[in-house]
């Protein structure tokens, strides 16, 4: 597994290591709990895997060409290792009520699906080419796409030691 992926890997199972079944269900008033969050980046693997899959299957990258806010949207994240708080999460990508105990086993194995697809496209395309487009990022390569899967990633698994945190206060 990519080293991005791989640490990303590691820090979401050491965030879960040892919750009750019941932490991952706890939320404060508004915001997801530690299940939606875990199947929010479970759904963003499942779909770049599926986008990924598309450009092996049709033989060509499907990315378009990136746009100047597009670029720097991709900078800001990607390079810089910044993910902005506060953005509302794609509808492709919004929680639907998968059980917790089936995204906690169902995420390590999404994960490295996504990652074996992401260097099928690389091997095939090559390194240099965007093969995806992100909905708000644009046109990304496949190293791009496993470092805004981890900074995405790592944004969310300080939400789950903080939903962690505040639900044994709770639970």
């Amino acid at each position: 597994m990519d080293h991005h992926l791989q640490r990303l890997h590691d820090e979401i199972a050491d965030a879960l290591n040892g919750m009750a079944a019941e932490q991952l269900t706890w939320h404060p008033e508004g915001k997801w709990c530690v299940a939606e969050v875990l199947e929010h980046l479970y759904l963003t693997y499942h779909g770049t895997l599926k986008g990924c899959e598309r450009c092996l299957h049709e033989g060509k990258p499907l990315a378009g060409t990136p746009s100047l806010q597009e670029r720097v949207k991709t900078a800001v994240v990607v390079t810089l290792g910044y993910m902005p708080p506060g953005r509302k999460a794609p509808e492709r990508s919004t929680p639907r009520g998968m059980p917790g105990g089936e995204v906690v086993k169902a995420i390590g194995q999404e994960l490295a699906a996504m990652d074996t697809a992401i260097t099928r496209c690389e091997e095939r395309f090559g390194m240099s080419t965007r093969v995806l487009d992100h909905p708000i990022l644009g046109p990304l390569t496949a190293r791009q796409w496993r470092k805004f899967h981890y900074v995405h990633g790592s944004h969310h698994v300080k939400q789950i030691w903080k939903l962690r945190d505040q639900s044994k206060r709770s639970v």
